[in-house]
């Protein structure tokens, strides 16, 4: 049985701290430079990044494809953004990130950790889903680095 516990990356990204987390915390533009998230939408009458609102995200992996539904946590303009998702039997994650300014931009450190194991069950599920999920740490480590490498082009204006 897979297990996880925590992970985070960072770069550095030549835009303003504000700039940044502006398009992070605007869970609709996620799948612009998330490699795993193909849709995001506000839930509840939502608009916006704030404490307790909640989203639903379509996530696919490989043949693989899932909702979940997290709610925003930490929303600090240009200082942290993060939300918590919790699936039955996946347990609890909270993805985090945190915008540093330095120099002329900002370092954006993009992090995860399980704060509720994932059950047996879960984990039976996330592997029979689809094939790249047989190592879910390396593909959620794969897909934090290409995130932060399109959020990077993203904010700086650059193609991907």
């Amino acid at each position: 049985m897979q297990t996880l516990d925590r992970d985070e990356l960072t770069t550095y990204i030549i835009a303003a701290p504000e700039a940044v987390y502006g398009i992070v915390a605007d869970i609709t533009r996620t799948p612009e430079y998330s490699p795993e998230v193909a849709e995001c939408v506000w839930l509840d009458g939502a608009s916006g990044p704030k404490v307790g609102a909640r989203f639903k995200a379509r996530n696919t992996v490989g043949r693989a494809s899932w909702h979940n539904k997290p709610v925003v946590t930490t929303a600090e303009p240009g200082r942290e953004f993060a939300f918590a998702r919790t699936e039955p039997f996946a347990g609890t994650l909270v993805w985090r990130y945190r915008f540093e300014p330095e120099g002329a931009g900002t370092r954006v450190t993009e992090s995860y950790e399980v704060v509720r194991p994932i059950t047996r069950i879960g984990w039976w599920i996330i592997q029979s889903g689809s094939k790249e999920n047989k190592n879910r740490r390396a593909v959620m480590h794969a897909g934090m680095a290409q995130s932060l490498q399109r959020l990077k082009a993203l904010a700086e204006g650059q193609p991907r």
